[in-house]
């Protein structure tokens, strides 16, 4: 064994040596082939003398790995044990129980099955530890290391061991796997009697389709308007971005331009069908997880002011990567090019070929930004996400709220809640009463929740300096008085922001009993953003004076 490593290893040292002698006459060939040969002397040493036994395999996945996170955090290589992630990425498909799972604590759980999936079907149910699958433990192990075992050749039947609260053992659920599509469209239905809402996750290979699917049936329902919701999309497959805007604008309309170092990447998009909709009045939401596709679409609408933008200022990715198949069933996805919506702008917020001496990626400064026009002269900006026209900042969160949801208590309590009531009201009549939010908040003092103010920690940091300079005995009396004013009792924070924690907790209900198109369906009824689409889009004339 060892001599069959060494001559492995002696073969390509060769190869790079050949490759050396060839390339020489090119100066930047010769560079390539000299690191090239320099990294597989090292790894041969690596190998042949490290004090213990190595992985080689894992020891070239991780060098490849940090050299691509050098370049930008969107360049990334797939081994071939991640070909499903690929897949995943493109098409929304996989094969598995349909199971979106999770680590809490040392164990991994069933954060939430898919509505009708294998796992729902099974029983598996939210909070639900796993603890093997088909006798395998899984101790020890970490949610990919789960998610692997869980998937497989549909058809195939597995046994699920988990542990549920009130249950003294653990249950057994057998799920045969089916091949897994997740929507890219997970609801859409109309808001009012005329205006239509579509609430578009992702651009997979079959996104388009999907909002093509959800925007005749709207129109055949009556919708005479329409919203399209990217909030959090994170963007996608370019191809799907530029059909998506094509429903919406003229036919021949340029929609995005690419750029690259290879001219072949220097390509431009156009709209090269007759719209679905040309002229229904169209609003976008948008915030700071939309990125890459959905700022392609959202910018390209706005630059062609066929559509209100409502939110908050997008991510700003400008990048385009493109997925390349390497030896051995493996791949990479590489950016290769930049791209320009049809004012002629790059929404690129950070610079990733220019980065700080600490290695850290800075923003476009302000002096490099330049101004734009959409088609009807409207000012428009590059370097930093597309800016909505109309602006909704996300409301800050108090402390008490994000703790609960940081240290996962609501989830808990809707698992522990769901398991002795199994049925509630329907979506449209649902309300927290009073009565489960103080079970709520009894909950929370038999779990001993607690948690910190920033001020509490800020305090208790002016505090130890103070010690440290010796001024604390002269600002004792200070420093007690304001330790008092920044105390904080739950009980009060519970009363003083309950609107707020109610509000959550109704959601976490509702994804508990009615999965996640439940949610989306009663935000819709709920959300400011989507109030604000509505105000705007019944208003002719104050739509069109944003748009001109």
């Amino acid at each position: 064994m060892k001599t069959k490593r060494i001559l492995f290893i002696t073969i390509i040292a060769i190869v790079f040596t050949c490759g050396l002698t060839a390339l020489k006459t090119d100066d930047k060939s010769f560079e390539i082939s000299k690191h090239l040969n320099i990294y597989a002397t090292l790894f041969r040493d690596i190998n042949m003398f490290y004090v213990d036994e190595i992985n080689p395999g894992d020891l070239v996945t991780t060098s490849i790995k940090a050299m691509l996170k050098s370049l930008d955090p969107y360049t990334v290589y797939y081994p071939e044990s991640e070909m499903e992630d690929v897949k995943l990425m493109t098409t929304g498909e996989y094969a598995g129980i349909g199971s979106i799972i999770s680590k809490k604590g040392d164990k991994v759980i069933i954060r939430e099955p898919y509505k009708n999936s294998p796992a729902a079907k099974a029983g598996l149910l939210p909070g639900d530890i796993i603890l093997s699958i088909d006798g395998n433990s899984t101790k020890g192990k970490n949610t990919d290391d789960v998610s692997t075992m869980l998937k497989g050749q549909p058809g195939k039947e597995i046994t699920i061991k988990v542990q549920r609260e009130y249950q003294d053992k653990p249950l057994e659920k057998k799920a045969i796997r089916e091949k897994i599509q997740i929507p890219s469209v997970p609801f859409y239905g109309l808001v009012n009697d005329s205006t239509g809402y579509i609430y578009l996750t992702s651009f997979t290979d079959k996104s388009a389709n999907d909002v093509r699917t959800a925007l005749i049936d709207l129109k055949n329902k009556g919708a005479k308007s329409m919203i399209l919701d990217l909030r959090g999309n994170t963007g996608g497959l370019l191809d799907q971005a530029v059909e998506i805007v094509n429903y919406f604008v003229p036919k021949n309309s340029k929609v995005v331009s690419t750029k690259g170092k290879v001219k072949q990447w220097d390509k431009e998009y156009n709209a090269d069908k007759n719209p679905i909709a040309p002229d229904m009045p169209l609003a976008v939401l948008i915030d700071r997880g939309s990125a890459s596709a959905s700022e392609i679409v959202s910018g390209a609408l706005q630059d062609l002011d066929r559509a209100v933008l409502i939110g908050e200022r997008s991510f700003g990715k400008g990048l385009v990567q493109t997925v390349r198949d390497l030896a051995y069933n493996t791949k990479l996805k590489v950016t290769t090019a930049k791209y320009y919506i049809p004012s002629g702008r790059c929404i690129q917020a950070l610079d990733y070929s220019h980065r700080n001496a600490d290695g850290s990626v800075g923003k476009v400064p302000d002096s490099l930004i330049t101004e734009y026009s959409t088609k009807n002269g409207r000012k428009v900006y590059d370097g930093g996400g597309i800016s909505p026209d109309i602006t909704i900042e996300a409301e800050e969160i108090a402390k008490i709220t994000q703790e609960l949801v940081i240290q996962d208590i609501t989830f808990d309590f809707v698992n522990n809640y769901a398991l002795r009531h199994p049925e509630v009201a329907p979506i449209k009549d649902f309300k927290l009463s009073d009565d489960v939010y103080n079970e709520f908040k009894q909950y929370l003092k038999e779990k001993k929740f607690s948690y910190e103010t920033e001020s509490q920690q800020m305090l208790e940091k002016l505090i130890k300096t103070a010690k440290t300079e010796k001024y604390f005995d002269n600002t004792k009396k200070e420093i007690e008085k304001l330790q008092k004013e920044f105390a904080h009792s739950i009980d009060r924070d519970m009363n003083l922001f309950q609107n707020e924690i109610k509000s959550f907790l109704t959601e976490q209900f509702i994804q508990r009993y009615y999965y996640l198109e439940g949610v989306i369906e009663y935000k819709m009824k709920h959300d400011k953003e989507i109030d604000k689409a509505v105000e705007i889009l019944a208003n002719k004339d104050e739509y069109q004076k944003i748009l001109k």
